[in-house]
């Protein structure tokens, strides 16, 4: 059996796969070397994964994570899965890399991923060519669920939207400025943090103020970022939760910029079984 694993900022999918068939799923928060120690990364799944896995015999895991594009990163996690899994077969790839096997398989296109953060890449049908670096929620990620909220958070504090619907979201998340504040600069997961507020914009999304904060970091994304590949007359494809709940006015942006869009997958899991098996 193996052991599949697609991890974002906020949560990890895992999949004990025998064949083609799904023996066990477990979800646990998410894994990012770039924000956790090896030690807090061999805890959480010592905590939230293996007693959930009912003693499966697993030969090899297969992990796709955030935060995992640099051997010192990959390094980290496979350290830690090795405290509980021993010396079995462990492959640590981004979660780009992830998404572009999920959505294309052996085939080429451009995969990108929305969700907490974002990212783009040109995938050859073997392997990541091209990709510009998304920088994280502070200088990059544009579209993620971490900058959307950002943004509408600012503007709420600033004055920059109406009162009428600042009024409702801090009543709903009972927030003050300094609760606010003391989560983004003062406490672990600040991306995290703010992400989780994209479901807000997503019920509010024919509210014009938010409309145009979605559609125009959606067209950043795509101009920032996948224009700068020189194959995007390929097929553009997604993962991820914000892409796949906001796929209108994505799909809208990318009308804008003469981007032609596939498959808007909430996860790359499904097309990951199929390439592993």
């Amino acid at each position: 059996m193996i052991l599949l694993a697609d991890s974002g900022s906020t949560k990890t999918h895992w999949v004990v796969l025998n064949s083609d068939k799904i023996e066990n799923e477990v979800f646990t928060d998410g894994i990012n070397p770039f924000y956790q120690t090896e030690s807090e990364i061999e805890e959480l799944i010592q905590t939230q994964l293996i007693n959930k896995l009912n003693d499966a015999v697993v030969s090899s895991i297969f992990f796709y994570g955030a935060g995992c594009s640099f051997d010192e990163k990959k390094m980290m996690v496979r350290n830690a899965l090795a405290i509980h899994f021993g010396e079995i077969n462990i492959e640590i790839e981004s979660d780009l890399l992830g998404a572009a096997r999920g959505l294309f398989q052996h085939e080429q296109g451009i995969a990108c991923i929305l969700g907490t953060g974002s990212n783009s890449c040109y995938y050859n049908g073997i392997e990541i060519i091209s990709n510009v670096s998304p920088l994280g929620f502070i200088l990059g990620d544009e579209g993620s669920g971490a900058v959307l909220s950002k943004i509408f958070m600012a503007d709420c504090l600033k004055n920059q939207v109406s009162e009428e619907i600042k009024t409702v979201f801090f009543e709903k998340h009972q927030l003050t400025t300094a609760v606010v504040l003391e989560n983004v600069y003062k406490k672990p997961f600040p991306n995290r943090y703010l992400a989780q507020f994209t479901p807000f914009l997503s019920e509010n999304i024919n509210h014009p103020e938010v409309r145009s904060i979605v559609y125009n970091s959606f067209v950043a994304f795509f101009e920032r970022n996948v224009q700068q590949y020189f194959y995007q007359k390929l097929i553009t494809s997604f993962v991820g939760s914000v892409a796949f709940h906001l796929r209108p006015i994505l799909a809208e942006a990318a009308l804008h910029c003469g981007i032609t869009i596939g498959k808007i997958e909430k996860s790359p899991m499904t097309g990951l079984m199929e390439f592993h098996k």
